[in-house]
């Protein structure tokens, strides 16, 4: 396969675009969705890898253009796994991570009073996948294991990341540089695996 040249970041979630942007080769000229006014596609996956191909498949034929796209969430161990593959979901018709956020206090509440003083597993997945001329060309997982925060704390990232402590770090992803971020999260595990295809 020759090296992609042009390729389509399917997605209409700005923090997303920025993240996979951020990762990829300099060389590559890349297209945004909101270029060509495409809505989002209906998820209905039962995995991220499904979802994922769902939207890079989607967004590849509607624009003829190779496309990659993510489908990423938080998986907590004490809520069996939740909110998952519903991870934007969580916040409602306007994926308000706001709401979503509270909604995993209210829901770690409702498992044990006493979660605060425990350590909460959680994790981050990101299955990325390039799609291009009726063709799946890869799909991919990256993980990255943490725990959750007793409050929200900090103001960078997107999503669920004021809530999320990698392991090994004392800060939570929205106190931690984008920079810093972009080098140890889930979506750029995945990124290595799937950038020699690009």
């Amino acid at each position: 396969m020759k090296k992609i040249s042009h390729l389509l970041i399917g997605t209409n979630n700005k923090g997303k675009l920025r993240e996979i942007k951020a990762l990829l080769p300099k060389r590559i000229k890349i297209y945004s969705t909101s270029k060509f006014k495409i809505k989002s596609p209906k998820e209905n996956g039962k995995t991220f890898e499904a979802n994922s191909i769902i939207k890079s498949k989607y967004y590849s034929k509607k624009t003829n253009l190779p496309c990659i796209a993510d489908d990423s969430g938080l998986e907590i161990d004490v809520l069996d796994k939740a909110p998952g593959i519903y991870s934007a979901r969580w916040g409602g018709r306007n994926s308000d991570f706001k709401k979503a956020i509270k909604k995993v206090y209210r829901e770690l509440n409702k498992k044990d009073k006493n979660w605060t003083r425990k350590k909460i597993k959680a994790r981050f997945i990101c299955s990325l996948s390039i799609y291009f001329l009726e063709k799946k060309i890869a799909c991919v997982r990256g993980k990255i294991e943490g725990t959750i925060s007793k409050e929200p704390r900090g103001n960078n990232g997107f999503g669920y990341d004021p809530i999320f402590i990698p392991r090994e770090k004392k800060l939570t992803f929205g106190e931690i540089s984008p920079k810093e971020k972009y080098k140890i999260d889930h979506r750029f595990k995945a990124y290595k695996k799937i950038k020699k295809f690009l």
